[in-house]
């Protein structure tokens, strides 16, 4: 256990424009309404959401989308997106690093794919992976309703790896046995290895490992051999004497675990024998191809948001398929400053894309007056840009397909796809799920990789640092950092000292060690004295996190200098504001946003 609308043409326009008008209606809300689940109370404030085609799929057109969207809620895509790269897999048992470990095995330049724990052996095989992970979980083997796997799967001759959960699971089902451990084990403890083998080489006889397990292997069965322990975990590492076989009781995808990344280098190079071969300029070559088999000359619109997500898919497909692409972008009023001309001028100006820009920034704020709860907030603003979205797309003639940024962890988490981890082990909530019927068939190239893979990959095409590296924005944007009402007057405000905040994080080169830091304008205002005036003006808060996948987050730690700076420059620069706050909250039990 794991403790853990075209423009139509001829006698039926009026009915095709209708039918037209409905088909881009839907695609607009479903482009807003997964932004906005994705994204949750910040844009890409996850690893958001992007999906790859299939090359199995290329001809499906909208009634097939429709009947596999009803089916197993999922877009067009597949296991093995990446052509003929060599894939492992992560059979996952509901752990919280499951993620972490695909991760660590790509960063050995070799894909890998998180899948539901009880995949079939006969499945497993069609997928034809080099390798089987077997992850953590947080039930015992021995419980209730545990997590199985087929045990089909050990006969394949396929080199299996089980951590902690799966390293038990593994040997139960081959006749070993669990118990309780007399001593649980949480934390770093030292761990030595008791033999000369494959999936330790070059790592320290002794090192320190973390383990995170109230049972483990008592009694290893047939021809197990034990190859590591610790002073309280005897079978802290075992190996099979004739197949490609191993257990471990730690977690090497912590950075806690020294050598942890040497661990699975080792199993996926040097016993899986996969080849490294993975790389981002491949994948970008291989999607664009995919791209212009999948559109042909039909026009695909973008929805732009300003996040990474999306424009990184804007650049790739403008890369595939050039004037064929349109780019919607709905500024709200509700934007950080500059960030429409940043827009304009990367799409416009360096990517040549048919940009259409949409001017409703009085609209947004006409019908947010008065409204300070933050769910209304965020209907109307979903709302309204759907009306703003889909009255521009009409004008877009022969538009068949939607892209989307999605991101690979929202894809495992919202079940999105068929074989990806079940619901019943591991439930997310900040991924609705596609709607079964689609106005638009998907097109989300960036399905299978993670927040980090996305930036690579923009950079690759060219994008600037600044947009490729730019922190995570709410959908609903400033709506939800200006608490109680929203004004023209006050989202100056909080655009200006955003600004300033912003602007002494690159001086004093925190940015990038930061993931995500805003300022948030607060309904209350406090007595300051200026010069020989006394104000009354408004309280600011500066939030800043450190996190590594933004389920979890802690406030950075400023250095005092830096925090002294900021707020000088903020209270004397920006009028309305006399009074600012650090937010020393951690997630959980506190969100990231405020609202």
């Amino acid at each position: 256990m794991d403790v853990d609308g075209p423009n139509v043409q001829g006698p039926n326009q009026a009915t095709a424009t209708t039918q037209t008008s409905r088909h881009f209606n839907k695609c607009a809300a479903n482009w807003y309404q997964l932004k906005n689940r994705i994204d949750g109370p910040g844009l890409f404030a996850r690893p958001g959401l992007c999906c790859f085609i299939d090359s199995c799929n290329l001809n499906k057109r909208t009634s097939e989308m429709t009947e596999s969207a009803s089916a197993d809620n999922s877009s067009v895509a597949g296991v093995n997106s990446f052509g003929q790269d060599d894939i492992v897999l992560v059979l996952d048992f509901g752990s919280q690093t499951a993620q972490l470990i695909a991760r660590r095995v790509r960063d050995n330049n070799v894909l890998c794919k998180i899948v539901r724990h009880n995949l079939t052996a006969e499945r497993i095989r069609e997928l034809a992976p080099k390798g089987l992970i077997l992850s953590g979980g947080p039930a015992s083997v021995y419980g209730d309703g545990a997590p199985k796997v087929d045990p089909a799967i050990f006969d394949m001759g396929i080199p299996v790896l089980g951590i902690c959960y799966g390293m038990q699971l593994m040997c139960q089902t081959l006749g070993g046995r669990i118990q309780p451990a007399d001593s649980r084990e949480f934390g770093r403890a030292p761990c030595s290895t008791t033999s000369v083998n494959a999936l330790f080489a070059g790592i320290p006889e002794t090192f320190t490992a973390w383990m995170s397990h109230g049972d483990q292997v008592d009694t290893v069965a047939g021809k197990f051999n034990v190859i590591a322990a610790t002073e309280t975990c005897p079978n802290a590492a075992i190996q099979h004497q004739d197949l490609p076989i191993y257990g471990i009781q730690f977690h090497p995808e912590v950075t806690h675990t020294e050598h942890g990344a040497r661990v699975l280098g080792n199993f996926v190079r040097d016993i899986c024998g996969c080849s490294g071969s993975w790389r981002i300029s491949s994948l970008i070559e291989q999607q664009k191809q995919l791209i212009r088999e999948t559109v042909g000359t039909d026009q695909v619109i973008c929805g732009l948001s300003g996040g990474v997500d999306s424009s990184v898919v804007a650049a790739l497909i403008s890369e595939a398929i050039g004037d064929q692409l349109s780019c919607i972008f709905v500024d709200n009023g509700l934007l950080r400053k500059g960030e429409r001309e940043q827009v304009e001028e990367h799409f416009s100006d360096h990517f040549k894309t048919d940009l259409h820009v949409v001017d409703a920034g009085e609209r947004f704020l006409t019908e947010l007056a008065a409204v300070s709860d933050p769910q209304k907030k965020r209907k109307i603003i979903g709302k309204v840009f759907i009306d703003c979205f889909r009255d521009e797309a009409k004008s877009i003639p022969n538009a068949k397909f939607l892209a989307q940024g999605t991101l690979y962890p929202d894809v495992i988490e919202s079940g999105a796809n068929p074989d990806g981890p079940a619901a019943t082990i591991k439930s997310h909530h900040n991924v609705g799920g596609l709607p079964e019927e689609l106005g638009f068939e998907l097109i989300e190239p960036v399905r299978d990789l993670f927040k980090d893979e996305v930036r690579r990959m923009g950079l690759e095409l060219g994008l600037p640092e600044q947009m490729v590296w730019r922190h995570p924005f709410p959908g609903p944007g400033l709506a939800v950092r200006c608490l109680g009402e929203v004004t023209e007057e006050r989202l100056d405000i909080i655009r200006e000292a955003d600004a300033i905040l912003i602007e002494e994080l690159h001086t004093a080169g925190l940015y990038r060690d930061i993931q995500q830091a805003f300022i948030v304008l607060l309904p209350v205002q406090s007595v300051g004295v200026m010069g020989d005036s006394r104000t009354y003006e408004n309280v600011a808060a500066i939030r800043a996190i450190e996190s590594e996948d933004f389920m979890t987050a802690d406030w950075f730690p400023f250095p005092h200098e830096v925090l002294q700076r900021i707020s000088t420059r903020i209270i004397n620069s920006v009028r309305g504001i006399n009074r600012l706050v650090y937010d020393v909250s951690s997630k959980p039990p506190s969100t990231i946003e405020w609202e």
